[in-house]
């Protein structure tokens, strides 16, 4: 295995530095940065590319970092001082093992669906917790695909992959620029899945969740925080679908990645309860 110390904030070590900060050049290099064991855990059984560890042989490294250097296949692991490390960690008790992940392609072969797929869009986010929280939900309540439409927080900044504890790594999730190529699928996807539902989420009284038919194929077109759906989006739903507050509620909807959740998981208690 191919291994780089460094002990001075050179070229490399700023490499890593604008992984962790910046978007653009992020895409630049194709690859990012990924630090937590969880995260790490998942990165790995879920068969995402690792590049490179970062370490430090200045403290004691666990059976389990040690096992991930021995196990895991890079193209160059770098050996840091711990104070360097410490720099570069975003942890209040530095990491002992951090990574650089190469990124996946963003195209829809990166999706395969069930026979009764529930899927998501989400337009234009803009909170990174928010995103993260709703990879997490997509993970826990089976969503199989993560469409990201618009400009919006990257996917891959690693404040939404730490808020995802773990599940970006499972769930399939692309960026999509062009809104045509959206309806484009969600098109293919009626060919392919008689029925298929596109239920649009907005907070306006339109017609409760709990009324609708989730049983089925459906997609969830989920708006920005504070805009809701681009006009192009609402247009191409079959229907808009609202989560009803209580009566007495001063509440007027829930946050974005609550909301999300609620209807994950309406969708699969409708799937649960449906006779075989």
């Amino acid at each position: 295995m191919k291994i780089e110390r460094i002990y001075s904030k050179n070229a490399a070590y700023q490499k890593f530095e604008v992984l962790k900060t910046n978007r653009n050049k992020r895409y630049k290099y194709g690859e990012f940065f990924v630090e937590g064991v969880r995260n790490l855990n998942e990165a790995v059984r879920c068969g995402w590319h690792i590049c490179s560890f970062l370490y430090t042989r200045e403290n004691r490294l666990s059976g389990w970092a040690e096992e991930m250097l021995r196990s895991v296949r890079t193209d160059c692991n770098f050996e840091l001082t711990a104070a360097l490390m410490a720099d570069l960690s975003g942890k209040e008790d530095t990491s002992e093992l951090m990574a650089v992940v190469r990124m996946r392609e963003d195209s829809f072969s990166q999706f395969h669906f069930s026979e009764n797929p529930i899927v998501a869009l989400f337009d234009r986010p803009s909170n990174k917790g928010n995103l993260g929280t709703i990879l997490r939900s997509c993970d826990a309540l089976g969503v199989e695909g993560l469409i990201l439409t618009g400009h919006g927080v990257d996917l891959y900044d690693p404040d939404v992959i730490i808020s995802s504890m773990g599940s970006f790594f499972k769930v399939p999730a692309i960026r999509v620029a062009d809104n045509a190529a959206v309806m484009d699928f969600i098109g293919k996807m009626k060919e392919r899945y008689p029925g298929f539902l596109v239920a649009g989420t907005t907070a306006h009284r339109q017609h409760p969740l709990y009324e609708l038919d989730l049983s089925g194929p459906v997609m969830f077109l989920i708006g920005n925080e504070t805009e809701g759906l681009c006009r192009a989006f609402k247009e191409g739903c079959d229907v808009l679908t609202t989560i009803p507050m209580a009566e007495d509620s001063s509440a007027s909807s829930f946050n974005v990645g609550c909301a999300a959740t609620v209807m994950f998981y309406e969708a699969v208690r409708q799937r649960l309860k449906r006779p075989e």
